[in-house]
């Protein structure tokens, strides 16, 4: 059983790193960086090499964050997209793991670990140990003190006009310094810094995004497939909902609320017998919380729900998957705003709700036995993170605060429509929001709402967006809790990028003490030639992906695959150029004649060329099912995937001639098709 004593925030009982002395009267530091995630360590690395003074705090009893923290398996869209101290990590990492010393199970070349990087000296996937190990080894080699302390959050600032003088901690120490790093996940010195921020989803409308806010028609991955029951005594809507189903319904797709992105835990887990801990079973365990993930089982969805990435050593990073999985949704909405005690709580529910999880997937008698027989291969790593029973320490906060500055990041700079001119590292990876809220339909069925995953090319990050606007704060940097809109921040979440961006903080605070002058003053200029010196990439010049059609732009009633309504299990792309909207759908070749897509409009009088949209590809079906449904007349048709439309991405299917509006269904279905159906948009063409 876990001993949770040991996990709350601060992780006081056992300190893993070397901790500077508390001395009385602690001197003044050039650089004070709080929070030692990766983004935290490389900024207190980068200002050491500046030859400035500088300390590192952390209120666990671990550095690295998530990195450390059990997601081994790093997620990146393009690994030449990174540079600088980042892209150094991960070569320490390849020269761990080329030491014979540190494998016990297999060896490198049995791995494939040359295969993981760009260059046979790097490694990107790893055990959570040798990452914490490694930031260890690199802070001792610049002498950087590591302060185990806390931010008091009820008066932990002293500001003096608009800059910061001192943090204080709930120790009483007051830590000062010239220059501050907030480069914590959930942006506290920020927060207490008087500067603005957001936390959850914006409206659509703020940013003139598409991807933004309430998410039911986008939500298609980790969804479920299956009609499940909700209501505790089934058929019973007055009986209540079952456990892990939220009571009220999100908005209107766009709309913007206070919610977030589900959390987790990043589990490290092996198949080695002799390392292999069985599942615990958490205190007050009830099998009732899970009677959702029973009823989805028995519902016939079989698939197994988790992602284990397999990493050096026969061990995992494990992530979410399907429909009921390792995310907590709806369980972090206090988190950002709330004080310790709050995020205790949430931290310890996220703990007891995923070690139930786990423990129901590996015994519950009404999982089927195949996916029993999965999760009794694996469990939990002896030989990580021993000092809180093999469990993560670190909680994956995938957002929380974000600041609002001059300058912030939205799906446009994503998308390539727009540019920044002051870039401070790179994003590469999807635009990616996990599931937000499971609720109920109005015709009692399960849902989740949310999940978001649109393909981008890497694209510039400014630093107009990790530092406040000058009014609030002149000598602060946010290079993790940075200025960016819910979706875009879900694609610059990455752990290499935030190693990036706290680098490039760092050059600017070190910039900005010997100018003397704000942070938002420094010559960016100069900052972009030291970033460059420093191996830091800034531009992009390989190929990029292709932006897809704004269906507003097109001639006629055209509706994007976001609207149409689903049956059956399909998968998001935009790998084939050419499509309408953010992406388009395929079946995966599987489920013959289990998955369809009904796209309605209400259709004036006039005649009309009814065309389907498609990414043509080899692997695509020759004969997909088409049909076109209005009052009395029904006209069927077949569309060969394989070869280019004829009409700038769409295909005719049909003429339709309406004496009056009425209202037209096209149902694209897999049924006997002989290879990929892909589902993009329909398109009612006058004709004249």
């Amino acid at each position: 059983m876990l001993r949770f004593c040991q996990f709350v925030m601060g992780c006081f009982a056992i300190c893993a790193i070397a901790v500077a002395p508390l001395l009385a009267d602690e001197p003044a530091y050039d650089v004070v960086v709080y929070g030692g995630t990766s983004g935290g360590v490389t900024a207190a690395i980068q200002v050491a090499r500046m030859g400035k003074s500088v300390v590192l705090i952390e209120p666990t009893a671990h550095i690295g964050g998530l990195t450390s923290g059990g997601l081994g398996a790093t997620d990146i869209g393009n690994k030449a997209a990174i540079g600088g101290l980042s892209r150094e990590f991960y070569g320490k990492v390849g020269a761990w793991y080329r030491q014979p010393s540190a494998w016990k199970y297999g060896t490198l070349d049995q791995y494939g670990g040359k295969r993981q990087g760009t260059s046979e000296e790097e490694l990107w996937t790893f055990e959570p140990h040798v990452a914490e190990r490694i930031y260890r080894d690199w802070l001792a080699e610049y002498k950087i003190p590591v302060l185990r302390e806390r931010l008091e959050l009820k008066d932990g600032i002293r500001k003096s006009g608009n800059r910061l003088t001192a943090i204080k901690m709930e120790s009483g120490k007051w830590i000062t310094g010239k220059i501050f790093i907030d480069t914590t996940y959930e942006g506290d010195v920020m927060a207490k810094a008087g500067c603005s921020y957001h936390v959850g989803r914006e409206a659509n409308s703020v940013y003139k995004e598409t991807l933004n806010g309430v998410q039911v028609a986008h939500a298609r991955s980790h969804q479920f497939i299956k009609d499940v029951d909700p209501y505790k005594k089934p058929g019973d809507p007055t009986s209540g909902l079952l456990p892990l189903i939220q009571s009220e319904a999100p908005g209107k797709d766009g709309d913007g609320d206070r919610h977030l992105q589900a959390y987790n835990f990043r589990m490290c887990t092996t198949d080695v017998p002799e390392n292999r801990r069985e599942w615990p079973k958490p205190e007050g365990y009830d099998p009732a919380q899970y009677e959702l993930l029973l009823r989805n089982f028995e519902a016939g969805d079989h698939r197994i729900p988790w992602n284990p990435i397999f990493m050096p050593n026969r061990k995992t990073d494990t992530n979410n998957n399907f429909a009921i999985s390792t995310d907590f949704i709806g369980g972090n909405y206090d988190y950002p705003d709330g004080d310790y005690q709050t995020r205790d709580r949430i931290f310890r529910e996220h703990v007891k709700y995923q070690m139930g999880l786990m423990y129901t997937l590996a015994n519950h008698p009404r999982v089927p036995e195949s996916v029993r027989s999965h999760f009794q291969r694996l469990g939990l790593a002896k030989d990580e993170f021993q000092d809180h029973d093999n469990w993560p320490h670190q909680l994956y906060v995938r957002e929380a605060r974000r600041l609002i500055s001059e300058y912030v990041m939205t799906e446009h700079n994503c998308q390539g429509r727009i540019e920044c001119d002051d870039p401070v590292g790179m994003g590469a990876y999807n635009m990616d929001s996990h599931n937000v809220h499971r609720y109920v339909t109005s015709d009692g069925k399960v849902r989740n709402e949310g999940d978001i995953q649109v393909g981008v090319s890497p694209y510039p990050i400014s630093y107009r967006s990790i530092r406040p606007k000058k009014s609030e704060c002149e000598n602060l940097l946010v290079p993790v809790c940075l200025a960016a809109s819910h979706i875009a921040y879900g694609s610059i979440r990455m752990e290499p990028v935030f190693m990036v961006l706290g680098q490039s903080s760092a050059t600017a605070a070190c910039f900005a003490l010997d100018a003397g002058v704000a942070v938002q003053d420094i010559d960016f200029p100069r900052l972009k030639e030291r970033l460059l010196a420093d191996h830091q990439v800034l531009q992009w010049t390989g190929a990029k992906k292709s932006v897809g059609i704004d269906p507003k732009s097109l001639p006629g009633i055209v509706i994007d695959n976001a609207e149409a309504k689903l049956t059956g299990d399909w998968s998001q792309s935009s790998s084939i150029s050419g499509y309408v909207g953010t992406e388009y759908l395929h079946d995966g070749a599987e489920g013959k004649g289990t998955k369809s897509a009904e796209f309605v409009a209400k259709v004036p009088s006039g005649k009309f060329d009814v065309r389907v949209a498609y990414t043509p590809n080899p692997n695509r079906a020759t004969n997909v099912s088409v049909s076109i449904e209005f009052p009395s007349k029904s006209v069927k048709a077949r569309l060969n995937q394989r070869e280019a439309p004829k009409h700038a991405g769409f295909q005719s299917v049909g003429t339709l001639e309406l004496i009056s509006e009425q209202s037209v269904k096209v149902i694209i279905s897999n049924a006997d098709a002989d290879g990929h159906v892909i589902v993009d948009a329909v398109q009612f063409f006058p004709i004249k």
